[in-house]
This record gives structure tokens, sequence and C-alpha cells, in this order.
């Protein structure tokens, strides 16, 4: 055949679709694209759950789907707080390793700043929230955890809106500090708030781990055999009681960073950010709020100020104070601006989808239930719109900079 054959109609029709997808994939591997389809998707629900049509919007979330013999049938909420969720955690896990052992977190004096801050930024909400309650003699004290956990995928999507010229290391430290808050406020769960944890299945879900460990180093472009042995990892976790989505975490941490950690995130970032977290968004964040009476009632309850103090407050005093400490006398995060710190400190005090889970287990149903829901959502919004002002004002001056410094 004539190597110089020109491609015939159909063939160039099918290189310009390859062409339409591969733009498509590449748009939205965009940090601020998949930021704003997820905002964009959690103010839909929002708008959605507080209409005249509320009720069909709770009942599209408990709709059940699922094989009923392997205990997945479950609800479209819990499918994209288990399942689609495990997926973005799959990516973060490779984005991290990836930092770990070829990127800013090499240093482990570096790397542990956040993991620190991670731990003082659960610490010092519980403390804040269980300070509140006990002035106000309530005895909700078993919502402690409630404002301890940060919800990454918000996190990261406010950052990635307001934040493009923001230095590449606050998002490391952010996306590091957040995934070890969620491992912490996952192992919290499950020791604290579940009480049919099985560790037969958890101790089996080793099997198919070590598996996909080996097939990612033996057949590394092999879909058809990755996945399934990466699903029946996910599947043992949920049967074993904790939150799946330590199971995406878990198979991201066992690709080979050199070879493969950043070819997997190309591939999969596009499914995370178009489809997995949009959706997730949309059938988390649908909080009715009751009107402006319901909202103002429960704003004078101990469980939704502790709530929110400990999103806040808790969570600026105990990441910001330790890493600016840190910063002051170690000279570790020389890198980080003060300021900077703070406004992610403040975006880790977007709690939502953990938040709002902790928050079904430690008080189950009534209307304390509703308080949690009022507060968690009230306080990840302070959070998200005040550090959201001051990493944009970052943001525009670290532009101003980069333009006269490119102007010289």
């Amino acid at each position: 055949m004539d190597s110089n054959m020109t491609l015939t109609p159909a063939s160039d029709e099918a290189t310009r679709k390859t062409g339409k997808i591969a733009q498509f994939g590449d748009v939205l591997r965009q940090d601020a694209v998949g930021g704003v389809l997820l905002l964009l998707a959690a103010v839909g629900a929002l708008l959605w759950a507080n209409s005249a049509w509320s009720d069909g919007y709770h009942a599209l979330r408990s709709w059940t789907i699922g094989p009923e013999t392997l205990h997945l049938n479950l609800s479209l909420a819990t499918w994209a707080a288990d399942g689609l969720l495990a997926i973005f955690f799959f990516v973060v896990a490779l984005e991290l390793k990836r930092e770990f052992v070829l990127g800013e977190l090499r240093d482990l004096r570096k790397a542990s700043v956040p993991i620190v801050a991670a731990v003082c930024g659960i610490i010092m909400p519980a403390l804040a929230y269980l300070g509140v309650n006990a002035l106000a003699g309530s005895n909700a004290a078993d919502g402690w955890a409630i404002p301890a956990a940060t919800d990454i995928a918000f996190a990261l999507a406010v950052l990635a809106v307001i934040g493009r010229n923001l230095p590449s290391s606050l998002r490391v430290f952010l996306l590091t500090l957040a995934v070890v808050d969620d491992l912490i406020a996952i192992t919290i769960i499950a020791v604290v708030y579940t009480s049919s944890l099985s560790f037969a299945p958890l101790l089996a879900a080793l099997v198919p781990l070590a598996l996909f460990a080996w097939l990612v180093r033996r057949w590394p472009t092999k879909w058809w055999l990755l996945i399934p042995v990466g699903a029946v990892t996910w599947a043992l976790v949920h049967e074993a009681g904790i939150h799946a989505t330590i199971a995406g975490v878990a198979l991201g941490l066992v690709v080979p960073a050199e070879q493969w950690c950043e070819r997997y995130e190309h591939a999969v970032r596009p499914i995370s950010a178009g489809f997995a977290v949009p959706v997730f968004a949309f059938l988390a964040a649908g909080v009715t709020v009751g009107g402006l009476s319901g909202l103002a009632q429960s704003l004078t309850q101990p469980v939704t100020l502790g709530i929110i103090a400990g999103l806040v407050a808790g969570k600026v005093i105990g990441i910001a104070g330790i890493t600016l400490l840190t910063k002051r006398f170690t000279g570790s995060a020389s890198d980080l601006h003060p300021v900077d710190v703070c406004g992610v400190a403040l975006l880790a005090g977007i709690g939502f989808t953990v938040s709002l889970l902790i928050g079904d287990l430690a008080f189950d149903g009534g209307t304390v239930a509703d308080h949690v829901r009022i507060g968690v959502l009230t306080g990840s919004l302070i959070s998200a719109v005040c550090g959201a002002v001051i990493l944009g004002i970052r943001n525009a001056s670290y532009k101003r900079r980069a333009e006269a410094k490119a102007a010289q």
C-alpha cells in the first residue's frame, strides 16, 4: 500500500472524532474546569433540595440499585460517596505518591509539616466543638468528630478555581493534609462510629490489592484485568464496614510512581473530574435548610454552633497555628507564606461529605441531625468564602509579580 495514500472520508472522520475526544479530555484535566463543574453541581443540588420539588431530589438520592446478594443494593447517594468518590481518591493517591517519591515531598522534613498540620487540624476542631457544647450544657458530645473532616474534593475545587497563580507547593500542602485528614477521619469512623466492623473481608481485600500491585507491574496496560481486580478490592473494603474510598487510596498507592503514576492519572482524571466528582457533589450537597426560620432556629443550637466553630476557627488554629510555629522554630515550610497558609487552613474547613456522614452516624435522625446538616453547610460555606477571598487576593498578587517579572 502506498504510504502517501490520502485518508478515506471514513478514516478522516474517525481521526477527527479521536482528536475531539482527546481535546475534551485535556479540558477536563484542568483543575479549574473540574472545580467549576463540581461547584455548579453542588449549587444545583442545593437549589433543588430547597425548592418546592425537594421531595424529588431526596427520592433520587434514596433510589437503590445493585445486586442484593453481594450486599451492594445501595442508594445512589451511597454509590456516589463510596463508589464514585473512590475514583477521585485513586487519582489523588497517584498524585500524592508521585510527590512523595519524585516531587516536593521527597524531603521527609517538608512532608512532615502537612501531616502534623492534618493531625492538629483534627484535634483543634474537635476541642472547639466540645468546648462550645460544654459551655452550653449540651449532652451532644458524640458529635465531636463532625468538624474534624476535610472534604478534599470541594477544597481542591475552590483552590483550583481561584488559585491559578498560587505556588504549586500550596496545592501539594493542601492535597497532603486533606488526604491525611480524610484517612484519619475514616479511621475514626471505623473505630468510634462503626458497630459492625468486619475484619474477615478487610483482610481478604489484601489479596486482590496485592494482585493489583503485581498486575500493575506485570501488565500495566491491561485495563480489562486491572479494573475488575480493583472493583473486588473496593467491594471487600465496603463489606468490611469501612468507608470504601480508602480502597481507592490503597490502589493508587501501589502503582509504581516512576513508571505509571503520571500515565494513570492522565487517563483517569477526566473521568474523575468530568463525571465522578460532579455526580458525587450533586448527590451529596443537597441539604434542605428548612427556610429562613429553620436556619435561624438551628443557628442558636449548641451542636450547630460547635460545628461552625470547629470548621472555621478550629481548622485555622490547628492547621495554620502548627504550620507557622513549625516554620518559625524549625525552618520547615519556608516556602509557604503565612497568609497563604491561613487561606488553605480555611479551605480545609470545608467539611461537607465526611462531616455529614459522621453526623448521621453520631445522631441517628431527629432534630439534632437537622442541626448537624445546617452546621456543616454553614461552617463549610463560611470557610470556603473566607478562604477564597484570602487566596483570591493572594492569587492576584502573585499574578502581578509574574507579569512584572516577565516585563523586565
